[in-house]
């Protein structure tokens, strides 16, 4: 992808070098089970969502160690990717009347706390509706490469991407009947919901990078990064992986063929309204 020299997002929050809490929580794009109900629903803690930090814990800064000249030209490079889906969003919501919100990138290290309760590294990246903003530990990026073999710089756009598109259906009210969906059915039930929405994020991720190919900033096998990866993290093979063999009731994200298909299907059409996964009898 061509990146560098391009204008950085300035919705940007550097935790990193503060503490957090550990507790795993956030519907990332791993398929962590997002802990929000409590605030679509009309909860939180009276202070606009935002968790406090746990007992004995703080949100203060510590000096920060030193960061390696990688690190900091990967936390230049998403934050550039945050500002061409701040562009893109905004230019495809206008065509339909609305506005964009865009949402805020929040860099950490280690552990977190987020308006839907703290969550650790190991969560993934991962979109909180609660506060509408994505937690990227930088770190994610080595683990992609090296431990799910979807390596390349646009595999990390697709992941940032496909977070902003949970923030899309959060402004178009698809996370809060989520949330009201999981409070009747069962958890077998609300997985094949979980599923259809995280594919929709992926299709989502796949209209971005539709129009980033149109502004002429995709390089050759940018679009192959992110199928591997999204190959590499599909619930079939993340289980197959950990245990040995899939078992598709407690898929949450949907399979890595599902998960390619999906992000194909928006990168070739670039067009919202093809992207409606919960109306559709056959996810591929």
């Amino acid at each position: 992808m061509l990146w560098q020299g391009r204008r950085e997002s300035g919705n940007v929050e550097d935790r990193r070098g503060i503490g957090g809490g550990q507790m795993a929580v956030g519907g990332g794009i791993l398929g962590v089970i997002a802990l929000v109900l409590n605030f679509l629903l009309g909860g939180g803690s009276g202070d606009g969502g935002q968790m406090p930090p746990l007992p004995g814990q703080s949100q203060t800064a510590a000096p920060p160690g030193p960061r390696s000249a990688d690190e900091e030209k990967l936390a230049s490079f998403v934050k550039v990717v945050l500002a061409d889906t701040e562009d893109t969003w905004g230019e495809l919501l206008q065509r339909n009347g609305q506005s964009y919100p865009a949402p805020t990138l929040v860099l950490f290290t280690g552990s977190v706390q987020s308006g839907c309760g703290g969550a650790s590294a190991q969560s993934g990246p991962f979109y909180c509706p609660a506060d509408q903003k994505l937690y990227v530990d930088l770190s994610f990026y080595d683990e992609l490469r090296n431990r799910f073999g979807g390596g390349g710089d646009f595999a990390m756009a697709y992941v940032v991407a496909h977070e902003v598109g949970h923030h899309i259906q959060t402004l178009m009210g698809t996370s809060e009947k989520m949330a009201r969906i999981r409070s009747r059915v069962s958890e077998e039930e609300y997985n094949q919901y979980s599923v259809r929405m995280e594919l929709q994020a992926d299709f989502y991720a796949g209209v971005w990078a539709h129009y980033q190919k149109g502004k002429g900033f995709l390089e050759e096998g940018d679009v192959e990064e992110a199928l591997n990866a999204a190959n590499a993290i599909g619930d079939d093979r993340l289980q197959k992986q950990a245990q040995g063999y899939a078992n598709p009731e407690s898929f949450t994200h949907g399979t890595s063929a599902q998960r390619m298909y999906w992000f194909k299907k928006g990168f070739e059409t670039g067009d919202i309204s093809q992207g409606d996964t919960f109306n559709t009898n056959d996810l591929h």
